[in-house]
């Protein structure tokens, strides 16, 4: 039995503790992909909790079935068992999928385009938002003329203009370099500052979750469940040299070889 909804975004209330994602014990299993081969069990039995402006990173092996959870959150596909509350939801991809015939602003205004706005409206508020991520002068620019970390800012504001109040982000910065990875890591967490959603973001990386998340979720290896929890009560911004943070990156990385 599976079940699926979609929340509208709720005003948080005093003292009541929202969530903008819950998954009750979902499972997930893809037929086999030729003949003789067996069928792969993704997910099983995964519950999990984000709540409203809350991020939760999530971590796992490969293969443990951590996009096919964000893709499940979008409603790009559908559960086999479990229920799945969720407030309308936007997806990063790893790859920046930006077309690359259009200029940044345009490719930013295409989450615009396809709910019907005109082209000028929609790429003056791409512009506006591009301005405020540090790509002025850059509008017009193609993807092939923009660095890595440039390209993930223009799919970033892509995703915002969706305007849905979750974002899944799935490897946002796997494919960029060790110094731009963590430059885009600290812009991330200012962007989120300035403009708040609930996020899940799925990465390999165990530092850069804990430096921007609230609660990291570390995965079992396929099929994919939680095995363990962290909650990161460190102020931000955060340093990845504090103590506190390097004592929870080595917890994350026992969970993980566990």
């Amino acid at each position: 039995m599976q079940t699926r909804t979609t929340a509208p975004p709720v005003a948080p209330a005093t003292g009541i503790d929202l969530d903008a994602v819950r998954l009750e014990r979902v499972s997930k299993t893809f037929a086999a992909s030729r003949r003789g081969a067996d069928a792969v069990s993704a997910l099983q039995g995964i519950s999990l909790r984000a709540g409203e402006g809350e991020i939760v990173a999530i971590v796992g092996p490969s293969g443990c079935g951590k996009t096919t959870l964000l893709e499940l959150i979008c409603g790009l596909m559908q559960p086999d068992a479990g229920t799945i509350e969720a407030q309308a939801a936007a997806l990063m991809a790893q790859r920046d999928l930006l077309l690359p015939w259009a200029g940044a602003a345009d490719n930013a205004a295409l989450a615009l385009r396809v709910t019907g706005l005109g082209r000028a409206e929609a790429r003056e508020r791409a512009t506006a938002l591009l301005h405020d991520f540090g790509l002025a002068g850059f509008e017009q620019a193609r993807p092939h003329e923009l660095s890595g970390g440039m390209r993930q800012r223009v799919a970033f504001a892509r995703t915002l203009l969706a305007g849905r109040p979750v974002l899944c982000l799935d490897e946002p910065f796997a494919a960029l370099d060790a110094l731009t990875r963590q430059e885009m890591q600290d812009w991330l967490a200012a962007a989120l500052a300035a403009d708040p959603r609930t996020v899940l973001l799925v990465t390999h990386d165990v530092e850069e979750a804990i430096v921007l998340a609230d609660r990291v979720l570390v995965l079992s290896r396929c099929p994919g469940h939680v095995v363990a929890e962290l909650h990161v009560d460190i102020p931000r911004p955060r340093r990845r040299t504090d103590p506190e943070l390097v004592a929870l990156r080595a917890r994350a990385l026992e969970e993980l070889r566990a």
